[in-house]
């Protein structure tokens, strides 16, 4: 595998974990409209981040931002320790890959042929493919259960297959940072967390791994490190423990809910009230019942 590049030691802060990237008082937006003001936020190195939020918050924004596909009218997003925009743009792929939120591949490409071109910013117009080429395309290929429909064409492919592939390029980059935008959309419930389980399988590889996410129990049950948006603002960063509240969601979502220990995981799991029946009483302290519950809203 093609060595990565180190954190800036001016990420690192106390006893605080390394700093990949940060957005230091960011201003983004389209045009002439503004999205997010004076947007600070900082991704752990070999974290698992989910930016969360109601549709239209600014969570894409932002993970644009954050890859450089979007230039701040304010602000510096930093990587490493250094400007984002002074590095050129294959250090940029070297260091972070994206998976956008809508991928369209091109008509008649085979599996293996999409996959490969994950590979480009590793090559020059000196260098082109390169046995290490070949061994990193192996990899991913292997890594999303992809090996044996490496001959297909693309089209061909359920929604599930397809999304692999899309994450298959993105893993034979090779890059130490992954950005999804909503991976998961369009795919049924059984491929969702097959590829969120990828997905972790990634992060505990040693990736940064940082996603734009709308179900609430996934992100609360496969991050280690939450971003709540509303508005264009951050109202919550931490870990899903503290951050998954019942008076959180209530607040940036709008939904009554009980927040309860996943059964499977123990990791917070959002229940929404019925708006037609009062709340539950309340589990007595100290039970340890299945489902007790955390957080209530009142």
């Amino acid at each position: 595998m093609a060595e990565q590049p180190a954190p800036d030691p001016a990420a690192r802060s106390g006893e605080h974990p390394a700093v990949r990237v940060r957005t230091d008082d960011v201003t983004i937006g389209y045009d002439r409209r503004i999205i997010s003001r004076h947007l600070s936020v900082d991704i752990p190195e070999h974290s698992f981040t989910a930016i969360i939020g109601p549709n239209g918050c600014g969570k894409s924004t932002l993970l644009r931002a954050l890859a450089r596909v979007l230039t701040p009218t304010a602000g510096t997003v930093l990587l490493d320790g250094r400007a984002i925009s002074s590095y050129r743009s294959k250090e940029v792929a070297r260091r972070m890959g994206l998976l956008p939120q809508s991928s369209l591949a091109p008509d008649g490409i085979r599996v293996a042929d999409l996959v490969a071109r994950g590979r480009a910013p590793h090559q020059t117009l000196i260098q082109q493919w390169r046995e290490s080429d070949e061994a990193a395309v192996a990899r991913a290929l292997e890594a999303t259960r992809l090996t044996d429909l490496s001959g297909r064409l693309v089209d061909e492919l359920s929604g599930g297959q397809r999304q692999r592939v899309w994450v298959a390029m993105l893993l034979a980059q090779e890059t130490p940072i992954m950005l999804l935008d909503e991976p998961t959309t369009f795919l049924d419930i059984a491929h969702q967390y097959e590829l969120m389980e990828l997905l972790r399988t990634f992060h505990e590889d040693g990736k940064t791994v940082v996603a734009v996410l709308h179900d609430l129990g996934q992100a609360a049950r496969y991050a280690d490190h939450l971003i709540v948006m509303r508005d264009g603002e951050i109202t919550a960063t931490g870990v899903p423990d503290e951050v998954m509240t019942a008076s959180m969601i209530e607040e940036v979502f709008g939904l009554r809910a009980l927040v309860v220990p996943d059964p499977v995981t123990g990791t917070p799991a959002v229940v929404p009230l019925d708006p037609r029946s009062v709340a539950p009483r309340p589990v007595e302290p100290g039970s340890s019942a299945p489902g007790a519950i955390q957080h209530a809203v009142p």
